[in-house]
């Protein structure tokens, strides 16, 4: 009998305490007037950390936009359909293909994804790392000994796609360190 009237006392406890801890309101604070806020904007556009960079020595490259797309591509074609692929983007072209990077007779232009799937005989694709595809990092010696006999058409590609190959970046040479 005492286990039960010490568990009803306890429930009455915990229903009290929810009962009351429902009931609190909330903290009233003052809403900020309008000039406060005009203070605290008007000293943020005082403090704008970009007024403080130096400016840039870059030219634009938004104001470097190409031409026209055919400028910026090479052309492969075959069959009457035809892709473009980016400059560079074609490491090796048998003297026996060179007919097939011309636009000559081709009609429809295609994807680069469909027209290597139906032109899979005679392109061969190299995928590149993003390094490999910035100059940053060499392709390998015997991959570019491995196109001069090749009697495909040799494209690099990253994640499938075609992409250019900038020139390897030299390391700048060392200056020897002077003495005092």
């Amino acid at each position: 009998m005492k286990t039960k009237s010490t568990l009803i006392h306890t429930l009455c406890a915990i229903a009290l305490t929810a009962a009351h801890t429902a009931r609190a309101e909330p903290e009233m604070r003052d809403a900020a007037t309008h000039e406060q806020l005009q203070k605290k904007s008007h000293a943020a556009v005082i403090q704008d950390p970009m007024k403080k960079l130096p400016p840039a020595n870059e030219s634009d490259p938004a104001k470097n936009v190409p031409k026209d797309l055919i400028s910026q591509s090479d052309i492969l074609s075959f069959d009457g359909t035809f892709t473009l692929v980016p400059k560079r983007a074609i490491l090796a072209i048998p003297k026996d293909l060179e007919k097939r990077t011309q636009l000559a007779d081709a009609t429809k232009l295609v994807g680069w994804a469909e027209f290597h799937a139906n032109n899979r005989g005679w392109i061969t694709i190299v995928e590149v790392t993003r390094e490999q595809a910035e100059g940053n990092s060499p392709i390998d010696e015997g991959i570019l000994n491995s196109f001069k006999e090749s009697t495909t058409i040799v494209v690099a590609t990253y994640h499938g796609g075609p992409i250019s190959i900038l020139p390897p970046k030299t390391p700048p040479a060392e200056e020897p360190a002077l003495k005092p």
